[in-house]
């Protein structure tokens, strides 16, 4: 059910880890990939992030 909510053309915060640091985006979820356990984001800038869902601190 969590994950399904994601799916929605909403915009989404997201908080998260990359090499260590944490990172803080906004942008709306592009797709889920269960397989790969990754999460793509469009951010304001147009781009696409790549975002593991183990990294992920929290999403608002």
């Amino acid at each position: 059910m969590f994950l399904r909510s994601l799916i929605k053309n909403e915009l989404v915060t997201i908080n998260y880890y990359k090499e260590g640091t944490l990172y803080k985006c906004k942008g709306h979820v592009q797709g889920l990939n269960l397989a790969e356990q990754t999460l793509s984001l469009k951010d304001q800038q147009e781009k696409i992030l790549s975002i593991r869902l183990s990294k992920i601190m929290k999403i608002s």
